[in-house]
């Protein structure tokens, strides 16, 4: 080991982690490495076997595979010993191996079992071309399409109670739903006739995209002319030709989908003997003047649909003939005539909890901690009717403001080890009931010592019982050794290519500068290594000389050439290390190597610092191509290969669980220009709680945003806190347990994560399972215990405890869908299946059943009939469909030729959904789009629009919110006071693309500055602002995110909606 590094002392084993010689269980008790039960499943989703490639599984390779000093326990006296955190019994037993394929269905069998949407299982690989996930046939329009009004935020008003109706049948299970024994809807071999679903209007499209022919087997019948568009485009009309709809993201091979039988009537409502007339006099909606409107300043409607506009206002359902007496109309949406789902807003659901639980007023954040459902079902059977997937999304190392912190003895149940919260019960004074376990403790007597009065006195003014996320300072028995130093490795790609796209200056000039405010204490170490064909070590051996440059070239059989200087205290080497680093970018400008062997010196940095432990920071800009772990260019290929998706050698997987053993981390940063295979790359930070950043075409000169990404980025990334040699345990109630993880970790046991470091940019999701009846339970808690060292040396528990209302009323399940929570899970399991098999279209079909066996389920529930898709008004389940549609048109999994091609970016795509936060995730699938021409106008923020083409004004400003980017999207009508007042020029002809966005002295650019910074905060991460002219050849950055539209190879929101109801009403 390089540097100065004390001996430690043995450290005591913490009675929560259970630690044993390999990590943290005690002799004799270590558990079979098995993620729980094999043959389990999540309503709506089949039986997951745990996937042996995935992190939350058993690591499934032959037994030459387990790296040796991964399997033996050894003795962890000190840092000279090593530090193995993996069971011995890592080989999984035969019932653990995943099951083969489901057997094929008869067509259109009729079961009661639910789609199979996600499923761990590698083998299983469902075909998308099943009829649940078939494709989006065209539709046919009605003879004059009305122009939609904008609505502000609904309103939606109470209706008049209904007569009594007939009793509603109970309903059967839907023809398009599959048993678990095959496929949902597989119609092998057979053409299956069409009926075009209802709709309002023909789909919107952005200008230039009306008329884009793509590949089917079928062609779309003549289109009539359409109204004005607001676009800055002159108006256009749909040509009467034959357009073709696209079947490439929703595949259908089994059916010709040809002779489509007219459409019926639009914009009617079934009439029934017992249904009363329903009331003409809505309130009259907002409507925004358009082009081509009449003297009134609107569009003509078709006189056909202005005899039942009243009846079909956006925000407002459609009257049901199914309802019996005393039911509100207001009680769910029509989501074929809702427009404005945005209006609705996304907030958070509001939890009701017995007034029996401590303290029932408090909810933990729900940034932090949340689950799919905000009240869980009673029964198993009441969980398989909904069809919706119950799980959790943790934020674990989130920053919190406020969070409270104390150091005293620690009160947990003395059967399950949970930690004291507000929601466990307390008969009396000297008694606490564990809302977990639900057994009685005793209480100590020093937990109702109140140290301000100096008095015993109410246990329940404690911050334990008053804060759902509360941090306690850990005392010694917590401790396996003493605290580790911080420790920061970097390894420095230092090829031609890096030479030439200049990463190395912006590396040197942000650690420099960070290089006083790195986290940790006078402990702190650093070092330093740089690759290309060969290894290059630099030695510090005296504070005042600059570091020795050691090459090794053998990089099939690596070695270190000395046993000190290579990691070294920052306190004591600063002036020495700090002139390093500035000759960093001057040492290497004249490197003419182009080779790169990354992983000798990935694996030669972790035996560096294995003995204490940190965080390894990889830098790489070309494909590793020599040396241990080299790879080949999988991406020449002009046509996609789905194999590409998945790793080529389990190289880096395996030094990532070494590394994982020793308490390391890897983190990596690529800076590429072109292929480096980043699916298997990757595995080096996904085993091992690391993160990967990617900057695609990076270049110093001509790469401007994303060079400023990454300088925003690694400031951000070399100051925020830090948790070393991290465990995380879940607990949940009695009658749960957890199914599958998701996230970049390392799975020791069936609720215990290993994170060598932990990071406030990552979160991990949880699969829950219903295995028995709540039935006499009123809650439900779910317990998340961090147990961490901090940067400073403290051993510390950050604990998040959710407590969850328990329902068996079936329109509360739907009324308190999470739809946050909801996509996040979804996001992490598409991401995954994709990631292990290769197959995208398996991820698709499952994002796809996800939505059919949802609103589904809701719409059996309340009475089901052809045309309409009902959602309730409250809970989030109303704009799954559109969260839906984002997902599958997220260049994480589109089918367009530009997301097939950029496989590294693809990749990256889905590696963010699976490490990210809430708040990323949702940004990446449905962007926020806002008007700012008339942003002065608005007392706060402006409102969020519709993400849909037709909202965009000829003379306005709009500025969309993706996640990683800003775009501020100029049309060529703006006025030149707005121009002059933001952009400091005085017309459009000027406006310059590559312009810096600079606060300017006037209350518009004030405004819009404030509010740029309103949305930095509420993302985290920094997103650079490009702006995009009309007629800018960028403009696809911004009318591709607009996902209500219709784009060259994926539908608009109302055709997919058309869709799911075909597939609803099967």
């Amino acid at each position: 080991m390089g540097g100065n590094l004390p001996n430690q002392q043995p450290q005591l084993k913490p009675p929560d982690i259970q630690s044993t010689a390999n990590g943290h269980f005690p002799s004799g008790n270590a558990p079979s490495y098995s993620n729980g039960p094999t043959n389990s499943s999540i309503p709506g989703f089949p039986p997951t076997p745990f996937n042996s490639n995935l992190p939350n599984a058993q690591y499934n390779q032959p037994p030459s595979l387990v790296p040796p000093n991964l399997t033996q326990p050894t003795n962890l006296g000190s840092y000279n010993q090593a530090q193995s955190s993996t069971p011995s019994n890592l080989v999984p037993t035969a019932s653990l191996k995943p099951t083969s394929s489901f057997p094929s269905q008869p067509p259109y069998q009729q079961s009661s079992q639910p789609n199979p949407t996600f499923a761990a299982n590698p083998n299983l690989s469902t075909s998308f071309n099943s009829s649940a996930s078939s494709a989006f046939s065209p539709l046919k329009p009605i003879s004059s399409a009305p122009q939609f009004p904008q609505p502000a935020k609904p309103n939606v008003a109470q209706q008049p109670n209904f007569p009594q109706q007939p009793q509603i049948p109970q309903p059967t299970p839907s023809l398009g739903y599959a048993s678990m024994n095959g496929p949902a809807n597989t119609v092998p071999n057979s053409s299956i006739p069409y009926n075009p679903p209802q709709m309002t209007t023909p789909s919107f499209q952005p200008p230039g995209l009306s008329n884009v022919p793509v590949s089917s087997s079928f062609t779309q019948p003549q289109l009539p002319p359409v109204p004005s568009m607001p676009t800055s485009a002159p108006p256009q009309q749909l040509q009467q030709n034959s357009l073709t709809q696209s079947s490439s993201m929703y595949q259908t091979s089994s059916s010709s989908m040809n002779g489509f039988p007219a459409p019926g009537p639009m914009g009617t409502i079934p009439t029934s003997p017992n249904l009363a007339p329903a009331p003409q006099n809505f309130p009259t909606q907002q409507r925004r003047p358009v082009a081509g409107a009449t003297s009134a300043g609107y569009m003509q409607q078709p006189q056909q649909l202005q005899q039942t506009q009243q009846l079909q206002q956006p925000g407002y359902p459609v009257p049901n003939p199914y309802y019996g007496q005393g039911q509100e109309q207001n009680r769910y949406v029509d989501l074929r005539q809702e427009r404005n789902l945005i209006g609705y807003g996304v907030d958070d659901n509001e939890i009701n909890l017995p007034s029996t639980v401590v303290n029932p007023n408090v909810n933990v954040n729900p940034a932090v901690f949340r689950c799919t459902m905000s009240a869980v079902p009673q029964t198993q059977e009441l969980l398989k009717k909904c069809r919706l997937p119950l799980g959790l999304t943790l934020h674990p190392f989130k920053d919190l403001k406020n969070l409270s912190i104390v150091q005293t003895n620690i009160v947990r149940c003395r059967y399950c080890r949970t930690y004291i919260n507000p929601y466990v019960y307390l008969p009396d004074n000297r008694h606490w009931k564990c809302n977990i376990c639900l057994r009685s403790n005793d209480l100590p007597d020093e937990f109702c010592w109140d140290p301000a009065t100096k008095s015993y006195g109410d246990p329940t003014r404690r911050p334990e019982l008053h804060h759902p996320t509360i941090e306690y300072i850990a005392s010694s028995e917590y401790m396996l050794r003493p605290p580790q130093p911080a420790l920061y490795f970097f390894i420095l790609d230092v090829s031609s290519n890096a030479i030439e796209n200049g990463y190395l200056h912006t590396f040197s000039e942000q650690l420099l500068i960070n290089l006083d405010q790195l986290p940790g204490d006078d402990r702190l170490l650093i070092g330093f290594l740089a690759v290309d064909a060969m290894v290059h070590y630099f030695q510090f051996t005296d504070p005042k000389r600059p570091p020795k440059h050691l090459i090794v070239d053998d990089i099939e059989d690596i070695f270190i050439p000395t046993n000190s200087g290579f990691c070294v205290e920052l306190a004591h080497f600063r002036e020495s290390v700090r002139s390093f680093i500035q000759n960093i970018p001057t040492l290497f400008e004249a490197n003419a190597s182009t080779s790169n062997c990354v992983g000798a010196a990935i694996d030669v940095a972790h035996k560096l610092i294995a003995e204490v432990g940190g965080r390894i920071t990889v830098f790489q800009t070309v494909l590793p191509d020599i040396g241990p772990g080299a790879l080949k260019n999988r991406a020449s290929s002009e046509k996609p290969d789905p194999k590409n998706l998945v790793t080529a050698t389990d190289f880096y997987k395996r030094i990532a669980l070494e590394c994982t053993g020793h308490q390391v981390a890897v983190d990596l940063f690529v800076l590429s220009n072109g292929y480096v295979d980043l699916s298997t790359l990757s595995e080096i930070s996904k085993f091992s709680a690391g993160s990967v950043y990617h900057y695609p075409n990076y270049h110093i000169n001509r790469g401007q945003v994303q060079v400023k990404r990454f300088q925003r980025h690694f400031n951000r990334y070399l100051t925020r806190k830090i948790g070393f040699e991290a465990v995380l345990r879940i607990r949940c109630s009695r009658g749960l347990s957890l199914h599958t993880f998701h996230g970049n970790f390392f799975v020791r046991s069936t609720d215990l994560l290993a994170m060598a470091n932990v990071n406030p940019d990552s979160a991990i999701g949880v699969q829950v399972q219903l295995e028995d009846n709540l039935a006499g339970q009123h809650t439900v808690c779910f317990q998340a215990a961090l147990l961490y060292t901090s940067s400073k040396g403290d051993r510390r528990i950050r604990v998040h405890t959710l407590c969850l209302p328990i329902t068996s009323d079936f329109s509360t399940i739907f009324n308190q869908f999470d739809l946050k929570a909801s996509v996040s899970m979804l996001a992490k399991m598409a991401s995954e299946r994709a990631l292990s098999n290769g197959e995208i279209a398996d991820s698709k079909e499952g994002l796809l059943n996800a939505a059919i066996d949802a609103l589904g389920a809701y719409n059996r529930s309340v009475g089901q009939r052809s045309g309409v898709v009902l959602a309730p008004t409250s809970g989030g389940l109303k704009m799954l469909p559109l969260y839906i549609l984002g997902l599958l048109k997220h260049r994480a999994f589109s089918s367009s030729s530009q997301a097939q091609k950029r496989l590294d970016e693809r990749i990256a795509a889905m590696l963010q959904f699976k490490n990210a936060p809430l708040e990323v995730i949702m940004l990446e699938v449905h962007p926020a789009l806002y008007a700012i021409h008339n942003i002065d106008q608005f007392e706060e923020s402006p409102q969020r629009l519709p993400l849909s083409y037709e909202r965009v004004n000829r003379d306005g400003i709009y500025l969309l919110d993706t996640g990683n980017y800003v775009y501020l999207y100029i049309c060529s009508g703006v006025r030149s006071e707005i121009l002059q007042q933001l952009f400091d020029v005085s017309h459009f002809g000027q406006l310059d693309e590559d312009t810096v966005i600079e606060q300017r002295t006037n209350p518009l650019s004030d405004r819009l500055h404030n509010f740029l910074r309103t949305l930095q905060s509420q993302r985290g991460l920094f997103a650079p602002i490009i702006v995009i002219r009309e007629d800018s050849p960028q403009r696809d950055l911004f009318t591709m995110r607009l996902i209500e539209d219709r784009t060259e190879n994926a539908h608009s929101y109302i055709e997919f909606i058309n869709h799911l109801n075909q597939e609803i009403q099967r």
